[in-house]
């Protein structure tokens, strides 16, 4: 069975930092771009980083360019949003997915293979 598991959210305060880890299992990440999103409440399911399946290209959203790095480890078949500086706007459950394709960074929801259950960020004092 091909899964995705997001782990890693939890509360922190503003200015903290927080390690996401998105874990493979029943497939081999190496053939897979990854990416991450984040939906907070009431609001729509957006974009945040995505890295391809080399690890050579990443992209970030506008909101957390600076502060987040993605990264992965293809050997442990896991990828990681490093958070940093986070502001209470980055409060979300956040998502990674994987597209099977080599090279390429894609962050667009619908473009998405498969999708972890999501983890829970909260940043708050």
């Amino acid at each position: 069975q091909l899964q995705l598991a997001e782990s890693g959210g939890g509360l922190v305060q503003p200015g903290g930092s927080l390690r996401l880890s998105c874990a493979a299992s029943g497939f081999t990440l190496d053939y897979y771009g990854i990416g991450w999103f984040r939906q907070a409440p009431g609001k729509e399911r957006e974009g945040v980083s995505c890295i391809s399946s080399s690890g050579r290209s990443t992209n970030y959203a506008d909101s957390v360019k600076g502060r987040f790095t993605s990264s992965r480890d293809n050997a442990k078949n896991t990828v990681y949003l490093q958070m940093n500086s986070l502001k209470p706007e980055d409060t979300a459950v956040y998502y990674c997915a994987a597209v099977r394709v080599r090279g390429m960074c894609v962050m667009a929801s619908n473009d998405m293979d498969y999708w972890g259950k999501g983890t829970l960020v909260t940043v708050s004092s």
